[in-house]
């Protein structure tokens, strides 16, 4: 390979990264909320799901990618509210109310669409004036600096800290812990649905058939590698998205002279990294200490 053809395939490589972290970075940061305050959410891959379906259906009718990203990303915080009242007032198992909302999503949104657009698949295919260009990644840069210092620096990032932290403290210094992590619930499923609207209306042109394809697990992972700090969790997502872009680069590769490497060989690269995090690989991770655990006043 000559030079131009070296910095032509890196450049590519780069910009294949950056535009397919797009939704992993949204969904994580989402996460981040949720989990911080104490609520694990195992529905982001639902909350993905519904927020690529939303944006690509308002999108459709109303001719309007920004229409499209905020209806997708309050319907899918709908979803996250319905969610965070169960695990959150009425105490529901998080992992088993997650996995529920996710069986709710991958069968409500075929039949929503079957109804509107007599599929079951897919959503109509939209013009290049009604999808974004740019308008994520600028979004999620604004959105990651603000969040890092919103989080730091503010009394709601505060107050999450102790709601996953020590919630007896929160709620001993006149706080509502249950609110608190509702209302980071809330902000997971509008983050979440924001993933899903960058999938949809952004790095493709409709709504397919579960098209997250397991983003949303790969965007607790990425919370995990980042030991649910925030900047270290975009680290992760961009490591994800790069071996992602990777695999997409090298399909098709052939070593040594002999038969091409079989392709589907190496689009499981991505969900080996996603095993190999969640297996402890990158050492060990401490979650909140109220990870999970319903609060009780007494």
């Amino acid at each position: 390979m000559t030079i131009e053809e070296i910095e032509t395939y890196c450049l590519q490589l780069f910009n294949s990264t950056l535009r397919i972290s797009i939704p992993l970075l949204f969904a994580a940061l989402g996460g981040f909320f949720s989990e911080r305050s104490g609520v694990i959410n195992i529905a982001l891959e639902g909350l993905m799901l519904v927020g690529a379906f939303a944006s690509a259906a308002i999108a459709y009718f109303t001719h309007s990618p920004w229409l499209g990203a905020l209806g997708g990303a309050l319907i899918a915080s709908f979803f996250a509210l319905f969610y965070g009242v169960f695990v959150i007032y009425f105490r529901a198992n998080q992992i088993v109310a997650g996995v529920a909302l996710n069986m709710l999503a991958f069968g409500l949104i075929p039949l929503i669409a079957k109804v509107l657009f007599d599929v079951t698949g897919s959503s109509p295919g939209l013009s290049i004036e009604d999808r974004f260009q740019i308008m994520p990644v600028v979004l999620i840069i604004l959105l990651i600096v603000f969040i890092h210092f919103w989080f730091q620096k503010s009394s709601f990032g505060l107050w999450a800290k102790f709601a996953g932290e020590h919630p007896m403290a929160l709620h001993s210094a006149g706080i509502s812990v249950f609110r608190v992590r509702l209302f980071s619930v809330w902000l997971s499923g509008i983050l979440a649905g924001l993933g899903g609207m960058s999938l949809s209306i952004f790095l493709s042109s409709a709504y397919s058939r579960n098209m997250t394809a397991g983003r949303g697990f790969m965007a607790l992972a990425a919370l995990v590698f980042g030991k649910w700090k925030p900047l270290p969790t975009v680290f992760a997502c961009l490591l994800f998205g790069f071996v992602d872009a990777l695999q997409i680069q090298l399909q098709g590769i052939v070593l040594w002279g002999a038969e091409p490497v079989p392709v589907q060989l190496i689009q499981i690269l991505p969900y080996v990294i996603t095993i190999l995090v969640l297996s402890g690989f990158v050492g060990n991770a401490r979650p909140p200490s109220a990870l999970g655990l319903p609060f009780t006043k007494s």
